[in-house]
């Protein structure tokens, strides 16, 4: 008798905690959430986290809060982001640059992508695609290796900075077809591309959605995606896997996360919903007019992701000698 009252006892508690989860789930979200974008309006980070606010109030009828916090790569939104309470009402966008490439980018990480966080859900990705100035004699990749492959520094790209997601894809080309291609930073892609087309420079991986209406006004020319299949923007397009670079794949994503500590039931929540949101008509219309390409799926998916880029980064930042102090 003395045994079973003392198990009884001992799952009283257990039961009570089972049912503050499920109350919480069932009247979450009590108030408004908050969505930090670690970057400035307007680019892809911007335009997803606000497109999956706008579908969260729709859903739930609670207001969701951008707030925009840039700089440093998307580091310093993503740090103020993981200091904040895992009680379900903050979540942030992060991206392959902050939560997979970061950690061997920087030194000094205030933060690490895997123990302060919790995957919610990969939402998109944004495809790249290899443009090229229409004077450089190359109408596809394997031309680009010929005339890239005539001298050491004959042919240079341009990033938006170092450790970029433009710039690791570059070095990833670099070394796969063993050529020696010019690095030229600069801050953002949009000066970075301008001088592309102005011939200053001969190239540049970036967003397709940035450089296909350039390339469709013949200013520049596309001979590649990044992408493990061609992109739905641009069929006709080859991968540089099938154009003489067996295994090339980089396909930068952004998805949402929140601070370490949500609980199973709020994920589950917040899962459900956004992944609904992306297979609603209006959300695949819109990214299909961007260009993006929507992903979902579960929250243990995005996190395997993770780890996976992160080891996958780190071989190229490691190849290429790259070290960004913070």
């Amino acid at each position: 008798m003395k045994s079973f009252t003392f198990f009884a006892r001992a799952a009283i508690p257990l039961a009570l905690l089972a049912c503050a989860g499920n109350t919480q789930a069932q009247t979450y979200p009590a108030k408004p959430l908050r969505m930090v974008v670690p970057f400035a309006p307007g680019g892809p980070n911007d335009i997803l986290g606000r497109l999956i606010g706008q579908k969260l109030t729709e859903a739930w009828g609670q207001t969701v809060v951008v707030d925009n916090r840039g700089g440093a790569g998307g580091t310093v939104g993503l740090e103020a982001a993981s200091r904040m309470p895992g009680d379900g009402y903050t979540v942030a966008m992060g991206g392959s640059s902050n939560l997979a490439v970061a950690p061997s980018l920087y030194a000094r990480l205030p933060y690490d992508p895997v123990r302060d966080f919790t995957p919610i859900i990969n939402v998109a990705i944004v495809p790249y695609a290899l443009a090229v100035n229409p004077t450089v004699p190359a109408k596809n990749v394997k031309d680009l290796i010929t005339v890239a492959g005539r001298k050491a520094g004959y042919l240079s790209y341009g990033s938006s900075g170092m450790g970029s997601m433009s710039s690791l894809a570059a070095e990833m080309l670099k070394s796969m077809s063993k050529t020696d291609i010019v690095h030229v930073p600069y801050k953002g892609t949009a000066p970075a591309l301008t001088d592309v087309i102005s011939g200053q420079i001969d190239l540049m991986l970036a967003d397709l959605a940035l450089i296909k209406p350039y390339a469709d006004a013949g200013r520049l020319r596309v001979i590649g995606v990044t992408g493990s299949k061609r992109s739905t923007a641009a069929r006709d397009v080859p991968t540089l896997a099938e154009s003489g670079l067996p295994g090339y794949e980089l396909s930068p994503w952004f998805g949402v996360v929140a601070p370490a500590g949500v609980p199973k039931e709020l994920v589950t929540r917040l899962n459900t919903t956004i992944d609904g949101s992306l297979k609603s008509p209006d959300v695949l219309q819109r990214l299909g007019a961007l260009g993006y390409e929507p992903l979902g799926g579960s929250a243990e998916q995005f996190a395997a992701t993770i780890k996976a880029d992160i080891g996958k980064y780190a071989k190229i930042v490691k190849a290429a000698g790259i070290k960004v102090e913070m």
